[in-house]
């Protein structure tokens, strides 16, 4: 089967220091997959590889059996769409106005329809008319999140399944409002859009993604399912952790931190 994004070799070294080290991922319409790890593993870098937004050191990305530097950036934009982990804005737009810039230089009138959507979809219908620095942190990433959901629906309407990327989404979120931005996120890739999304929270990552790559100090420790990518030895070797592991009665497995691992302690 043809992928969705093909990632071969990709490496990023910056200053003597290397980022991301030889990473290789394959991604299919359809999928949703996690990128977790600790902090500094490379996870954000490597998401900014695969969206085209830097250039790795070594290595290549194929979206859709195309090279994503051979994209001009307006045709990039309609099939691969992404959400960053810091979006600032300063200046009094409207969340609507926000929203709409998503479709890019489709008209108003033409966008209206999906703006609409994507505003009812993440809860912020009744702050359309709101001024964005108006509003919460969270209230912004979700207007954020509308924004890149509109951009997304443009470029599917003409090219088909496309690729959706979400660098930390959920940072500001609250409970209620990290599952929504999940789920629209998963209905998405039932859809066919292939969804890599950065996550902090690893029960949020198991509950939700088909699909686990899990890196460590830049480099790929395992690509699989929930259960195969998150153990207890797991999480103890790479984030020095000990946790208890049970299910839900669904079997979706759920992990609770019980001991810090001292510095130096053996790994098993």
């Amino acid at each position: 089967m043809t992928a969705m994004l093909d990632a071969q070799s990709l490496s990023m070294a910056v200053g003597g220091a290397t980022l991301v080290d030889g990473i290789d991922l394959r991604v299919q319409a359809g999928e949703m997959i996690a990128i977790v790890g600790p902090n500094g593993a490379g996870k954000s870098t490597l998401l900014r590889m695969l969206s085209g937004d830097i250039r790795p050191t070594k290595g290549r990305v194929a979206l859709k059996q195309r090279d994503i530097r051979l994209y001009p950036a307006r045709l990039l934009a309609h099939h691969r769409a992404m959400l960053s982990q810091h979006v600032s804005v300063t200046f009094p737009f409207a969340v609507e106005e926000i929203v709409h810039m998503g479709a890019g230089d489709a008209g108003r009138a033409a966008a209206q329809r999906l703006v609409d959507t994507a505003l009812d979809e993440v809860g912020l219908a009744h702050l359309g008319a709101r001024q964005l620095p108006t509003l919460s942190g969270g209230e912004q990433q979700r207007a954020h999140f509308a924004r890149v959901l509109v951009q997304l629906a443009c470029g599917e309407a003409q090219h088909g399944p496309g690729l959706l990327l979400l660098d930390e989404p959920t940072s500001s979120l609250d409970m209620r409002h990290q599952i929504d931005l999940v789920e629209i996120a998963r209905r998405r890739a039932r859809n066919g859009t292939a969804v890599i999304a950065v996550l902090h929270d690893l029960n949020l990552a198991m509950r939700f993604a088909s699909r686990i790559v899990l890196l460590h100090r830049g480099r790929l420790a395992v690509d699989g399912g929930c259960s195969e990518a998150i153990t207890a030895d797991t999480i103890r070797r790479i984030f020095e952790v000990d946790v208890d592991i049970d299910y839900t009665d669904q079997g979706v497995p759920f992990l609770l931190p019980q001991t810090m691992r001292p510095a130096g302690a053996p790994t098993a």
